[in-house]
């Protein structure tokens, strides 16, 4: 007999994509303003100067949160859109895609936990893969 459950709550991811590295965080529950500012100061610890962060148009970031932190950092970090409708241009979309395709495939997740222990240890494994981050831009055709 087999029983599912299917009374799962959310789990979430944020990434950002270097030329050389892959940043992401999991969180409970939807990313919302408030998380997104949270792996902006995580970026800022892993990646000193100054940052140009490219994102898509997603009302999260263009929260007012979000802008009075960004103002706040006077210029540390950079903030520009990429074009509507254009997640092609979209390095980390890569990342989420080859995941999804190359990494989850017949993995069955016990509980919440179980899939966010297992989305680190696979994410940090692309992390290590320099050559595969850089297909990542070169699909995207940034590089």
């Amino acid at each position: 007999m087999l029983e599912f459950d299917f009374n799962w709550k959310k789990l979430s991811v944020i990434g950002g994509i270097t030329v050389w590295n892959f940043y992401f965080q999991f969180y409970p529950g939807a990313i919302k303003s408030p998380q997104v500012i949270e792996f902006l100061e995580h970026l800022q610890r892993q990646l000193p100067g100054q940052l140009l962060v490219l994102w898509d148009g997603a009302m999260i970031h263009r929260s007012r949160a979000v802008r009075d932190y960004l103002q706040g950092l006077k210029g540390n970090i950079y903030a520009a859109a990429l074009p509507a409708y254009a997640p092609e241009l979209n390095p980390v979309e890569y990342v989420w895609g080859y995941f999804q395709q190359h990494r989850l495939p017949n993995f069955s997740a016990k509980d919440l936990a179980h899939l966010s222990d297992f989305g680190r240890r696979q994410l940090r494994n692309i992390r290590r893969r320099p050559k595969l981050i850089a297909a990542f831009w070169k699909q995207a055709e940034l590089w």
